[in-house]
């Protein structure tokens, strides 16, 4: 299980990187006009985290990307 401190160094990396990739607008200049992602994916000595960004103009694409997550983390807590 992570522990509290743990993830807040992931979300803090999560965030700077992020910041980073915002930081620098030419990491958006050749975006299709009606949808984009970003993934960014890392590590520690304990596990392994992501995140996905993701934007559309229909909001059935981002709905579907949420049910999948949803599907994803029902089936792990299974386990």
């Amino acid at each position: 299980m992570i522990e509290s401190g743990d993830a807040a160094k992931v979300v803090d990396a999560l965030s700077k990187n992020l910041a980073g990739v915002a930081m620098n607008k030419s990491n958006f200049e050749r975006l299709p006009d009606t949808f984009w992602g970003y993934f960014a994916r890392g590590h520690d000595g304990k596990g392994t985290f992501a995140v996905i960004v993701t934007y559309s103009e229909k909001e059935g694409d981002v709905d579907e990307l949420v049910k999948m997550y949803e599907k994803w983390a029902e089936k792990s807590k299974a386990r």
